[in-house]
């Protein structure tokens, strides 16, 4: 044991007098969304310690460049023109919203970095041009899953439908609502709100009087808790599916008396997976900051070790020559090695291939409760 901890000990120490592959990263660390954005962060710096610790990458090690979004879009835009101009790094990864991505993926566009969509949804981010790519699910498989879930797996023939007013919700609610309804169920309520909404009750007691059999509602993990306590004491508990907005451990701490429970979620990271690298980061990720891991962290982790796997096959950390690289990583089968979600490789429109993972909130984590694998649903 000794010996080999000294070993790895010189490897570090040998890394160190290297200068770093610089990768950037942006995520809203400050503002509504900073409980996801440090989550992220978490996972992206938790997977520069798992690169660093086996040798780096090329020999040299990895080095995170990462700054604040504050949940807005200009400023994502102006991290965009810095870590490429200043920082000089070779590859991206967003770790943040739709909102935010979309708008710094024009600019990393433009000047020929690739960036990688950790979790972002909406489908205009990787459609802005051959630079870019994402390793999370793209929103129309996403919705397309949800209503498999609703229909098939628990039943549903009324559904009532709530959409959270921005790129992330509109994007999964449309893809949603054009599944269930090809599935032959009746969407018998259907309503927007705003982000940060905090009283959903006007809103539930319509729902409450067209009495659908399951509740879809977009939403991240703020709004979701505030929904499901609502409608739990107000007496409503047919089935609420959410999506990974509601994946963080913030979601349970938020809702009330135990209204999370029963809740069902699409989402991108199993906890019950027996996959060794799912086990390390999971155990990892709570040992190091306190905090159970989430969607957000292992999404961020994946899109980290994708970048170093396109400069690794690059064999340099010249920008175009990792996109190609990147382009290489076929999806495939089977899930790759070293990665937390299931990732299973990039299709010809630069898009994830997954198995779609359906996660249901009990005692006090979510758990594993189905899984969708058919290519018609889960291939972007």
């Amino acid at each position: 044991m000794a010996r080999r901890a000294v070993v790895v000990l010189l490897s570090v120490l040998s890394l160190l007098s290297f200068a770093a592959i610089k990768i950037g990263f942006f995520a809203p660390l400050t503002g509504p969304a900073a409980a996801d954005g440090a989550s992220a962060l978490h996972g992206a710096q938790l997977a520069v310690e798992y690169i660093n610790s086996r040798g780096g990458v090329l020999g040299q090690p990895v080095e995170l460049v990462w700054y604040d979004d504050n949940f807005k879009a200009d400023q994502a835009v102006n991290i965009a023109y810095k870590l490429v101009q200043q920082d000089k790094v070779a590859v991206v990864v967003s770790g943040s919203y739709s909102g935010m991505t979309r708008a710094a993926a024009g600019i990393y566009q433009q000047l020929k970095v690739p960036m990688i969509s950790a979790y972002a949804v909406h489908p205009e981010i990787v459609a802005t041009g051959e630079y870019i790519f994402r390793v999370g699910t793209l929103a129309t498989v996403q919705g397309r899953a949800g209503a498999h879930l609703a229909v098939k797996k628990l039943g549903a023939k009324k559904i009532a439908i709530l959409t959270i007013d921005n790129d992330f919700g509109v994007s999964l609610t449309a893809c949603f609502k054009e599944e269930a309804a090809r599935l032959g169920a009746e969407i018998v309520f259907e309503q927007k709100y705003p982000l940060g909404e905090t009283d959903f009750r006007p809103l539930l007691t319509r729902i409450k009087a067209v009495k659908p059999d399951a509740i879809y509602a977009t939403g991240y993990f703020s709004e979701a808790a505030r929904l499901v306590t609502q409608a739990r004491q107000m007496g409503i508990f047919v089935p609420i599916i959410g999506q990974e907005g509601y994946d963080s451990p913030q979601f349970a701490k938020l809702a009330e008396a135990g209204a999370a429970n029963g809740v069902v979620i699409t989402t991108d990271l199993n906890r019950d997976s027996e996959k060794p690298i799912v086990k390390w980061f999971i155990e990892e990720y709570a040992k190091r900051y306190n905090l159970d891991a989430d969607m957000v962290g292992a999404s961020a982790f994946d899109a980290v070790m994708v970048a170093a796997k396109a400069i690794q096959i690059a064999g340099t950390y010249d920008p175009a020559k990792i996109r190609d690289a990147l382009a290489s990583i076929k999806a495939g089968d089977v899930e790759l090695e070293d990665f937390v979600t299931g990732f299973r490789g990039f299709t010809e429109k630069r898009e994830s291939l997954r198995t779609i993972t359906c996660q249901i909130y009990l005692g006090n984590r979510f758990h594993w409760f189905w899984e969708i694998k058919d290519p018609a649903i889960v291939t972007p």
